[in-house]
Formats: C-alpha cells, structure tokens, sequence
C-alpha cells in the first residue's frame, strides 16, 4: 500500500473529536468546573451591570421616594494560548487511519496543557510557561484582599470557615472552593473522632466537582501553581461564589500543520527535515467582584 502524506495548511480537525476536546477543558480547569462557559465573540468585551436596590414600603397616604440606579461595567479580555509540537517528518507517511491516530495524539498531549492554561490566568494572571506575571491580565483571583492564612498545625477546616466568613461579610454566599492537592489532602484524610470513616467522605482529590463541608470543590495544582508560578504563592484554596468568574472560549480550537518556516524559534523546518503541530485556543475571561472571594495561604 502506497503511503499517502497529510496536506499542507491547517488540519481540519473531525468535529467528534472537538467536542471531546471541549469537554475535556472543563475536566482539566477548576475555573471551568465551578463557573460555566458562556458564549463569547473574539476581542475585549463590555457589559453594564445594574444594582436598583431593595423595594420600599409606602404607608397609607404617603409619598414614594425615587430609586437610585447603581451601574458597574463589566469587561472581558482576550487572551491566546498554544501548543507547538515538532516532529520529523515521518510522521506523514502513514496511511489514512495513521493519521487520525496522530492526531488524536496531538490533542492528548496539547488538551490539558491548554486547560491549565485558563487556570494560571484567571487565578493568578501568570504566563504557564516560565511563570511569570501578565501585565494585561489584570482580573485574577490572586488580586482579592481578602485572605486567611492557615496556622501551622491548624485544622482545614478552621482555614475555610474563616475564609467564608470573609466572603459573608462582603455580602457574597461562599459555595464553592478550588484547592491545592496538598491542602484537600488534610482533608481528605481526616477521620471522625474514635473512628476510621472519613469525614468527608463525599470529597474526591480530582478536578471534577464534588462537595466538601457545604461547599463545591474542585482540586487542582493550578490553584497554588507550584513550580509553575515564578514566584511562589503561598496558595492553598480560594473560597467564593465562582459564578462571579465569567470566561469563555472567542476562537475555536483549531489544529495546524506547519510545514515551512521557523514557527517557534528553534530552527528552519525544511532544513531539520520537520513538520510542526499548532494548537491555539482564545480565552476571554472577566471577575464581576473580587469581594466575591478569599484566598487561603500558607501560615508561617
């Protein structure tokens, strides 16, 4: 059987296969766990957010006040993330069914680096790559005020219930918590008193959703981003209503054979006889109200 080589220009990925691609995102990001995607167009965005207050009681026979219209804007930003992958060019000579089997290991090696990615810019507004800060990203969770530290020694527990009383106090309801795997760990390893059952038996050291004390947790190392960060965090949880995080995906996922040229820097593709692979994705993200959450860190 003659071999066959894939064509020039970009790889139009079957759609089956991008829609698992998409799931996956909320698989692999505690951000799109606990605050769903919504629909987003390419560049920065804007919306107006109003407050109108509470009604007011009117006795018998008096005067209605006015009302006063508080608003807010709302932005979102564009960012890209990629994947670039070299290879030899070998791997275009293989048969039809080889080349669907390349790609779908192209994407397993590029999908959860690209989900990670939304993680370390709406947490911490940090580049995944080398770890260092964004100056555009300025919306991250990182940046809230209100922070609890952890005592040495302390229980976890007393770390989330004071930083949930923080998240009251602005007014916000605290449903929900991303944690470091080695804070859920304390948890998940906790046994009631005079007993081996787990205390919180319903709480899984996974991305996906699951509940712990009251609230819905996901866990990822994206949240303390330890060795990824350039400087270190000292995060170990963020506490908040995460439906106050909005992002979405502005471009489609799109898969790019590139054939010519020197597309990251690391030499001319003809002459190192190599093709490379691109994967790029858009995110668009915004925080309606950093009051909306705490940070939980290290203690001394």
């Amino acid at each position: 059987m003659t071999a066959t080589a894939l064509t020039s220009g970009a790889v139009n990925v079957p759609i089956q296969k991008l829609d698992a691609w998409l799931g996956k995102v909320q698989a692999g990001s505690s951000i799109a766990a606990l605050s769903g995607a919504i629909p987003m167009k390419f560049g920065k965005g804007e919306a107006m957010v109003f407050d109108i207050g509470e009604a007011e009681y009117v006795g018998e026979g008096q005067a209605k006040g006015g009302t006063e219209v508080k608003d807010k804007v709302q932005k979102t930003d564009p960012f890209k993330f990629h994947k670039t992958i070299r290879m030899n060019e070998e791997v275009l000579w293989a048969d039809e069914d080889h080349q669907l089997a390349t790609v779908e290991q192209i994407l397993a090696q590029c999908q959860p680096a690209l989900s990670r990615a939304l993680d370390f810019g709406v947490f911490h507004g940090i580049n995944p790559t080398g770890g260092t800060a964004v100056a555009a990203m300025t919306q991250k969770l990182a940046a809230t005020t209100s922070v609890v530290t952890q005592t040495v020694g302390g229980k976890p527990y007393e770390a989330l219930d004071a930083a949930d009383a923080l998240v009251l106090a602005n007014g916000f309801v605290p449903s929900d918590v991303a944690l470091d795997p080695t804070f859920a760990a304390q948890f998940s390893t906790m046994r009631g008193k005079n007993s081996e059952q787990k205390l919180y038996p319903g709480f899984k050291l996974t991305t996906d959703v699951s509940e712990l004390d009251g609230h819905r947790a996901s866990v990822s190392r994206t949240v303390g981003a330890n060795k990824i960060a350039a400087v270190d965090t000292d995060i170990l949880g963020v506490v908040g209503d995460f439906s106050a995080v909005r992002w979405g995906i502005q471009e489609q996922i799109g898969l790019e054979l590139i054939k010519y040229g020197d597309p990251d820097g690391l030499g001319d593709l003809k002459r190192f006889n190599q093709v490379a692979f691109r994967v790029e994705v858009v995110y668009g993200w915004g925080v309606a109200d950093l009051d909306a959450f705490s940070l939980i860190k290290k203690g001394d």
